[in-house]
């Protein structure tokens, strides 16, 4: 993996000089902090040497280097899912890819479904923690030491400080942003009313089908994570009623501009 690591790298680098501190994953419905960015350079994901290719309609697709918040930021609009038919290990390959670049500091969002019926629609959840219920590991196989430990501590994934500045900043800008437990599944079907049941009972707040790869990838590497999701739906309903994803891309949308300011002030003071 290293040597392709160095090889997506070298091809980036040949484009133009990049010296990221921070990068930051966009998923489903929220790519447009990138409107917010002084973009530099793009990069389509096809053109670069090993990276997958998003298959999700609502991803866009492509690598952006630029300046936001005064910050030199490496930004995945869009990014790659279990049920696309990679494996976690290629969902976790751009993250390190983003470590080899000089990245230390790693943002994501996602939008997940309600599990905690304190949990509303159109909110934002900082995550404190997960449950991985992927059947699969990004650190599965032989570990390069030179990547990191053979054996990651997963104790605090998400980085506590930054969990307080960014509560403090919602509460400044008058965000509803609450903290709970992700619980990462297969998909890409959403899930049924006995199933949400039963991860709220293992210690779930939200359910979702990406993010803990590169999270567990990114902890490896010894990044700092900060994470949070856009709630788009309420599994815990009953009945349950039917969920479209064209929804669920409507409430993400007006969720949007809400994350892009918590996220543009972060990196503005951090």
């Amino acid at each position: 993996m290293k040597n392709k690591i160095l090889e997506s790298v070298q091809f980036l680098q040949e484009k133009g000089k990049m010296n990221p501190s921070i990068g930051i994953i966009l998923g489903t419905g929220l790519g447009s902090l990138v409107g917010e960015i002084e973009v530099i350079y793009k990069f389509p994901y096809e053109d670069i040497p090993h990276f997958p290719v998003s298959t999700v309609e609502s991803h866009k697709g492509q690598l952006i280097y630029g300046v936001l918040g005064g910050k030199s930021v490496l930004v995945m609009q869009g990014r790659f899912h279990y049920y696309e038919g990679y494996s976690t290990a290629e969902v976790g390959y751009p993250v390190r890819v983003m470590k080899e670049l000089g990245v230390e500091n790693l943002l994501i969002s996602n939008a997940c479904g309600a599990l905690n019926p304190a949990i509303k629609k159109g909110d934002l959840m900082v995550l404190k923690d997960h449950i991985n219920l992927l059947p699969d590991n990004p650190l599965r196989g032989a570990n390069d030491e030179t990547l990191g430990p053979r054996f990651p501590d997963m104790s605090q994934p998400y980085y506590q400080p930054w969990i307080k500045i960014i509560e403090e900043l919602a509460a400044k800008e008058s965000v509803r942003l609450t903290q709970g437990v992700y619980v990462a599944v297969t998909g890409p079907n959403l899930e049924t009313s006995a199933e949400y049941r039963y991860l709220r009972m293992i210690g779930g707040d939200v359910v979702g089908m990406s993010t803990v790869p590169e999270v567990i990838v990114a902890v490896h590497a010894g990044l700092k994570v900060l994470a949070i999701s856009v709630v788009t739906d309420e599994g815990y309903l009953e009945p349950l009623p039917p969920v479209q994803i064209p929804e669920i891309l409507a409430v993400a949308a007006e969720a949007e501009p809400k994350l892009t300011k918590l996220f543009k002030d972060f990196i503005a003071n951090v």
